[in-house]
C-alpha cells in the first residue's frame, strides 16, 4: 500500500468529524509515524497558507516541493489539505500534537519544520506572516531560538546564507569543530537516517536540500581557512 493510500485510511476518520488531533493519536508505531509526518506537514502547510491569506496557490505544487506524489495520488494530498483548512481547530493544537507524537526525537520535529519552509517557499516569496507562523511552530516544538534562525537561513530569499548559520555554530569556533558539525549535519541527513526517525521515503527532497546548503557551507568555510 502506498503512503497516499495509508494516508486516505487515516485521514477517513477526518470526512467523519473527528479531529487531527484523534488521528495522529492512533499513529504511534515506526510504519505510522511516516503517515503522520505527511500530514502533518501537509496540515500544516494548509494552515499557514490559510495565515498567509494564499489559500488558492496550488498546494500540490507546494507539495511536490516536499513530497513526491505520484500523477494518481494527488487528489490525496489536496483531500488532506482541504480537511486541514477546513478544520476550525487552530494550529497550535496541530503543533502541539505532533510535538507529543514525536518527543523522543527533536531531529523529525526539525525536518518538519524544513519541510514548512519548502511549503512557504514554493511560491517564489517567503512571506512575513509564513515566518512568523513558522515561529510560533518552532517554540512549540521546543526548537531553540538560534536552532531556528540556523534552519531559516537555508531557506529564508532576503540574504545570503551565513555558512556559520547554516552549520549552527560560531565564527570562533576551531576549524576542527565545524568540521565535526558538518559531518553531524551530513550523517542526520542521510536518506536513511532520515527513514529511521520518521520521514517518508516519498520526501526525499528535504534530504537533497540540506546535503547541498550544509557541504556548500563548509566548503566555503574550509576554503576560507587555507
Amino acid at each position: 500500500m502506498s503512503l497516499w493510500s495509508r494516508i486516505a485510511d487515516a485521514v477517513s476518520a477526518l470526512a467523519q468529524g473527528e479531529s487531527l488531533s484523534n488521528v495522529f493519536k492512533k499513529l504511534r508505531t515506526p510504519p505510522e509515524r511516516r503517515v503522520a509526518f505527511a500530514i502533518a506537514v501537509i496540515a500544516l502547510g494548509a494552515k499557514m497558507a490559510k495565515a498567509d491569506g494564499h489559500v488558492t496557490r496550488d498546494e500540490v505544487t507546494a507539495f511536490r516541493e516536499v513530497f513526491y506524489i505520484p500523477k494518481g495520488e494527488e487528489a490525496q494530498a489536496a483531500r488532506v489539505f482541504n480537511l486541514a483548512r477546513q478544520d476550525i481547530t487552530g494550529f497550535e493544537i496541530y503543533a502541539a500534537s505532533i510535538a507529543a507524537m514525536f518527543r523522543d526525537n527533536a531531529t523529525v520535529l526539525e525536518d518538519l519544520l524544513e519541510g514548512l519552509f519548502f511549503i512557504a517557499m514554493a511560491d517564489g516569496e517567503y512571506h512575513p506572516k509564513e515566518d512568523d507562523f513558522i515561529h510560533k511552530v518552532a517554540d512549540i516544538f521546543g526548537v531553540s531560538e538560534r536552532r531556528f534562525r540556523t534552519l531559516r537561513t537555508r531557506f529564508a530569499p532576503d540574504a545570503p546564507p551565513d555558512a556559520y548559520d547554516v552549520l549552527g555554530v560560531d565564527p570562533s569556533s576551531s576549524l576542527e569543530d565545524i568540521r565535526t558539525a558538518w559531518r553531524r549535519a551530513v550523517r542526520e541527513t542521510h536518506p536513511d537516517q532520515m527513514m529511521s526517525r520518521g520521514v517518508p521515503e516519498e520526501a526525499i527532497n528535504l534530504a537533497t536540500a540540506k546535503l547541498i546548503a550544509v557541504n556548500r557551507a563548509w566548503e566555503e568555510i574550509s576554503a576560507g581557512s587555507g
